[in-house]
């Protein structure tokens, strides 16, 4: 998000903390999907809530008057407050609703001591579907009835609560994303619970844990900010390692020292 949605949502996500903390947080962040989903399909309920003419008490008036009594009443306030609030793009709104429904489903998985197990599941299944294209079209299929069940039968009891509830959303509501790119998107927003940056590390052999703690204690200094891990293995990879952190890749790779070769070669 940018200009007035990204402030607009700063100050959301102070409020959304504000009524979250005595919240059923695995409920909250179905009621919030559930909204979410609801500005996604209703087209002129979203344009009325994000119209900047429309004053905010109006706003407030017909989400209560639509919500109160379906929902908690923290999913109700969460909502109002992104209603109230003044967004660049009439798409943001159910954005920022989307993006506070992960938020408390990753504030629910850290108060069960279970946030670094999300991080490391979103990742894994991730990896699982670039695999296994089979389950990839199944679970991409619009028209594919059963995800919630299918899902269940593959990861319920194998996984946290709370990444089995943010894949799930993801089959059943993409929002005009690809999987990969939705559980790359939730696995940020996970990490940002504890300040913490994402590197994907991908190396010819497995990394020991010595070397792992080495690598993020490294990668702490220079950032400023702890990182955590995600190691892939790949064939691919001749040497060294490569590290990306949101736009940046830091390679240490002979297969990345020889494509730098080329690149200069070539001009």
């Amino acid at each position: 998000m940018r200009g007035q949605s990204r402030t607009s949502l700063a100050e959301v996500e102070e409020r959304f903390n504000s009524v979250a903390g005595t919240a059923d947080l695995g409920e909250l962040a179905d009621e919030l999907f559930a909204v979410a989903d609801l500005f996604d399909r209703e087209h002129g309920l979203r344009r009325t809530l994000s119209d900047p003419s429309r004053p905010a008490a109006a706003k407030q008036g017909a989400i209560r008057a639509l919500l109160d009594g379906k929902v908690s009443p923290a999913a109700l306030e969460t909502t109002v407050a992104v209603v109230e609030s003044k967004w660049s793009h009439a798409g943001d709104l159910a954005d920022a609703v989307e993006r506070l429904g992960v938020i408390a489903a990753a504030t629910d998985a850290e108060s069960h001591r279970q946030l670094d197990d999300v991080e490391d599941e979103l990742f894994r299944f991730g990896r699982i579907l670039a695999a296994n294209p089979e389950l990839r079209r199944a679970l991409a299929d619009p028209s594919k009835p059963g995800k919630e069940q299918l899902l269940q039968e593959l990861l319920g009891g194998k996984v946290a609560p709370a990444t089995l509830r943010l894949v799930t959303h993801l089959a059943v509501h993409p929002r005009r994303r690809s999987l990969e790119a939705g559980l790359d998107e939730y696995g940020r927003l996970v990490s940002l619970q504890r300040q913490r940056l994402v590197a994907v590390v991908s190396s010819a052999v497995p990394l020991s844990d010595q070397q792992k703690e080495r690598l993020a204690a490294w990668l702490r200094a220079t950032y400023g900010r702890d990182v955590h891990l995600n190691v892939e293995v790949d064939p691919k990879v001749l040497g060294g390692f490569s590290i990306k952190i949101g736009d940046e890749i830091i390679d240490t790779t002979i297969a990345g020292r020889i494509e730098e070769v080329r690149r200069r070669l070539a001009g």
